[in-house]
């Protein structure tokens, strides 16, 4: 019996307008100001530039683990205000019981390579 996502369907075009890409974290720190555990961090996109981000995945990883690590994120969402940062991309992650997993590559890739 195959179930079926509790989300509404979407079609391929919807997925077409997401600008997913691979970047390089380059720094990452505690965001004490955020209302929820999360670490402030500066993403490399290659030819996009360095975007900020917020991400809520402190039950896995510590600041120091992640600075080099390649991570997946939407970066043509508009900016959202998160305290005092201005979030420029959304770093991707499974949700598990125990936390957020990261997206990341198999392989090392250049930054900013699209997700297909």
């Amino acid at each position: 019996m195959v179930k079926k996502s509790k989300k509404s369907e979407v079609n391929s075009d919807l997925l077409q307008q997401l600008d997913i890409r691979v970047g390089t974290v380059v720094e990452a720190k505690v965001f004490a100001e955020a209302r929820k555990p999360a670490y402030r961090m500066l993403i490399d996109f290659g030819e996009l530039g360095i975007l900020k981000s917020s991400a809520q995945i402190t039950d896995f990883y510590k600041p120091t683990d992640l600075k080099g690590k390649q991570v997946v994120a939407v970066v043509n969402f508009p900016p959202k205000q998160i305290a005092n940062l201005k979030s420029e991309c959304l770093v991707l992650g499974i949700e598990t019981p125990d936390g957020v997993v990261l997206l990341q590559p198999s392989h090392p890739v250049n930054n900013g390579f699209n997700i297909a």
